[in-house]
């Protein structure tokens, strides 16, 4: 793996962000945990490369919360077009 930033899935809406950096926290330095408001998901900031990797294989797939985490390392953000809802012609 070569980044530190975990994409982590299939959250209860009801989870916080404490919870998660507790979980992680087992498995290396968590920097930072940003859960996406009632979408399921987010991301969590690992200290390296090296302990993102350890928490990916501990925590993918595990019970959480009555869920089955999905833990993956985050890929770059896809451009989106942007919407120009301002000059609609009719």
């Amino acid at each position: 793996m070569q980044g530190n930033k975990l994409y982590v899935g299939n959250l209860t809406y009801s989870v916080t962000e404490e919870q998660v950096q507790k979980l992680f926290s087992e498995h290396g330095q968590v920097t930072t945990v940003n859960l996406i408001g009632n979408k399921g998901f987010g991301f969590v900031e690992m200290g390296s490369a090296e302990e993102a990797d350890k928490a990916k294989e501990a925590l993918n797939g595990l019970s959480f919360e009555g869920r089955t985490l999905i833990v993956d390392e985050a890929r770059p953000q896809k451009d989106r077009p942007q919407r120009n809802f301002g000059s609609r012609r009719y």
